[in-house]
């Protein structure tokens, strides 16, 4: 089919609503596309996907190009490196064919596994899979004795998670569940279950229940209910299996209380009282809480206090604060701590070891990594008394590599690296970080990877990729899907703008609230900078970003439409005053910790001035992919298909506008490992077209 012979893109009626704030009437024409039991909304959102089918079938042969070179670099029958708790050696497995995962276990000792014991399945998600058109594993946790498994399943994608338990020596589920569960934990009497719950309405999990294994739910009680719509519980035990600690946290504050893990029918005990934005978390040893906290400044410190009295006046600073240097978190083991920091927009683990038995410790190493961008971070480490720990590495151009670190010698040794089949050679990619200068002179990296071969200084098609929001730092992990762009010339950027937390949470603090507009112009000199150093040819300019890089991605192009020739945006939250205005859905209060509450003036005339829905005018838009799912928790469905549908009456250019709609999943498309892969291989196709590099 060609262009000429395509049907009309789908046009949404209009149903005039306004709203009158702060002296500003707000319009919007397709607030009836909010409810999803319309039989004229689904009709509206099949119109357009029919649309978008018949836009991309003359690239149906490039589709399955694209989706069988990503495949041929999975290696689909492959296990994960088994790790060590209790008694047991867990791993997972996938295989050829299967679109899930199966989680097994082997019995063992601490030298491994037995090689004569029979390897036994925990869950398998292919299994459970059947008969859903979406699935995914929540929560896990395994009782001290190793028989009892307490899981959550979703089987809509809307993030809504069934507990169930079952009996690993027999097989055997439970009869009874419990809908709406986050958070799971086990007791050390392995019959006591604490659980986590979300309220309905709200979609935020907000009370803690105590079940016993034995006994209904119905007989379950109820142990703290957190009625502030900012905060969220969770549950978990320390690493040293001592105590239960239940936390509860906004976006700026949070506080914990303790259980001794022995003693479930007990009270729980609170740590620190909630400050308003005061963040802490505590693990523990020998009758110490380690707590991060970020009293002394936001890029958090850590200190000691004793488990009877662990008030700020019994503190002992073990780390002090650093301008420069963000803690993310410290891991605790017997004899040492690792502190996973990051510095210069790159993390870093530092390790930290204890003199004799007490609390004192001092910086004895911290792991070289040879890459100039690169992801690297603490594996699963379940057991406390050990005098090694396990750490992942990857980056732009090295596969996901877990190593074993000996605390002792100082050396590392690897595990395992994701084998990629199909003729990759890592020597043929190289990987930079370059710095773009934003307009107020704040200096924004950028991390570059590119097949050497294929650089061409001005002429390469350019795909920049952006987020920029929640202090989220980008993760420079390995793709063996990227390779397809790359392979065809395509150099790819990632760009830590402000709002994220690459350079610690003073850089996050500069893209929030009433700095937010700092993301989106950070982004655009990020572009301009590689286009302006040959990085890329500025006629061919592709970007991605979800979610709240959906965001980035309607801001970015309403402030700069003529900067780009083509965007796909996923999940895209571009509502932004129809939704943080309407209280009553889920996640809106909380997040006026990140975007400002426009109830408030100041607030409300900021949001408005960068919104992408409330921000489209007539003009020249570049080629547009926006993708949503039906079933989306996050960013409801509502709002891409909104955006879409106002944008069609506005752009006058003739270039494409897709909307795409997963009928059937959630915030994260498709669930199945090859059904991802097509999703994937869609959107590859259409920049592909877009940037004029399809062969």
């Amino acid at each position: 089919m060609t262009q000429s012979q395509l049907p009309a893109p789908p046009i949404a009626r209009k149903d005039h609503i306004e709203v009158r704030l702060h002296g500003v009437v707000l319009t919007d024409d397709y607030a009836w596309l909010r409810d999803k039991q319309n039989p004229d909304v689904t009709a509206y959102l099949e119109a357009e996907n029919a649309y978008a089918k018949a836009f991309m079938a003359p690239l149906a042969g490039l589709r399955e190009e694209l989706y069988q070179e990503m495949l041929s670099h999975v290696k689909q029958t492959d296990v994960s490196v088994p790790y060590r708790d209790g008694g047991w050696w867990y791993l997972t497995r996938t295989e050829e064919g299967r679109q899930y995962a199966i989680l097994c276990r082997q019995a063992g000792s601490a030298a491994g596994p037995d090689p004569n014991a029979p390897e036994e399945v925990i869950l398998d998600g292919n299994q459970l899979a059947e008969g859903h058109p979406f699935f995914a594993i929540g929560a896990t946790d395994i009782s001290d004795d190793g028989r009892w498994l307490a899981y959550s399943t979703d089987t809509t994608g809307f993030r809504q998670y069934t507990l169930r338990i079952k009996d690993l020596a027999t097989g055997e589920t439970l009869p009874s569940e419990v809908e709406r569960v986050g958070s799971v934990v086990w007791a050390a009497d392995n019959g006591t279950l604490f659980y986590t719950v979300e309220d309905e309405e709200q979609k935020r999990q907000f009370q803690l229940w105590r079940h016993q294994r034995d006994t209904p739910h119905a007989a379950d009680v109820l142990v703290y209910q957190d009625d502030d719509e900012r905060f969220n519980l969770g549950a978990g035990r320390t690493r040293d299996g001592r105590y239960i600690i239940m936390e509860s946290a906004s976006h700026t504050t949070s506080e914990s209380w303790f259980l001794a893990a022995g003693e479930p029918a007990g009270a729980f005990t609170l740590i620190f009282a909630r400050e308003d934005e005061h963040e802490y978390l505590v693990e523990h040893r020998k009758g110490l809480w380690f707590i991060r906290t970020n009293d002394a400044g936001r890029n958090f410190r850590l200190v000691t206090a004793p488990v009877a009295t662990p008030g700020r006046e019994n503190w002992t600073e073990r780390i002090p604060h650093r301008d420069h240097v963000m803690l993310e978190g410290i891991d605790l083991f017997e004899g040492f701590f690792v502190a996973c920091e990051r510095e210069d927009g790159l993390p870093r683990l530092r390790l930290w070891r204890f003199a004799g038995g007490g609390a004192e410790a001092a910086l004895t190493a911290e792991i070289a990594f040879p890459e100039p961008a690169y992801d690297a971070y603490l594996h699963i480490n379940r057991v406390f008394d050990t005098s090694t720990f396990r750490y992942a590495y990857q980056s732009l151009v090295t596969p996901s590599s877990v190593y074993e670190y000996d605390v002792a010698s100082g050396a590392s040794t690897l595990l395992k690296q994701l084998e990629i089949p199909g003729g990759f050679d890592r020597t043929l990619y190289a990987s930079e970080r370059v710095h773009a200068t934003a307009s107020d002179g704040v200096e924004v990296p950028v991390s570059l990877v590119y097949r050497k071969d294929k650089r061409k200084e001005g002429c390469n098609p350019l795909y920049v990729y952006g987020y920029g929001s929640y202090s989220y730092s980008l993760p420079l992990g390995f793709s063996g899907n990227r390779l397809s762009l790359l392979d065809r010339g395509v150099v790819m950027a990632y760009a830590h703008i402000r709002g994220g937390g690459d350079l610690g949470k003073r850089w996050h603090d500069a893209g929030k609230m009433l700095t937010k507009r700092n993301t989106f112009t950070d982004f655009i000199a990020a572009v301009e900078h590689l286009t302006a150093t040959g990085c890329g040819d500025p006629a061919r300019v592709a970007i991605e970003g979800g979610s709240a890089g959906g965001l980035l991605m309607g801001a970015a192009v309403n402030l700069r439409p003529d900067l780009f020739r083509a965007v796909v945006s996923h999940v895209p939250f571009v509502d932004v005053m129809n939704t943080m205005l309407d209280a009553t859905l889920p996640l809106t209060v909380p997040e006026y910790e990140e975007w400002g509450d426009p109830n408030e003036s100041a607030y409300f005339h900021y949001m408005l001035s960068y919104s992408p829905y409330d921000n489209l005018k007539a003009a020249s838009y570049p080629a547009m992919l926006v993708k949503t799912s039906l079933h989306d928790s996050q960013v409801m469905y509502w709002e891409p298909a909104k955006y879409v549908a106002k944008l069609r009456t506005l752009k006058t250019d003739d270039h494409p506008l897709l909307l795409v709609t997963n009928m059937q999943a959630g915030h994260g498309g498709a669930s199945g490992r090859y059904d991802y892969l097509k999703e994937i291989a869609f959107d590859y196709a259409f920049l592909l077209r877009e940037l004029e590099i399809v062969c």
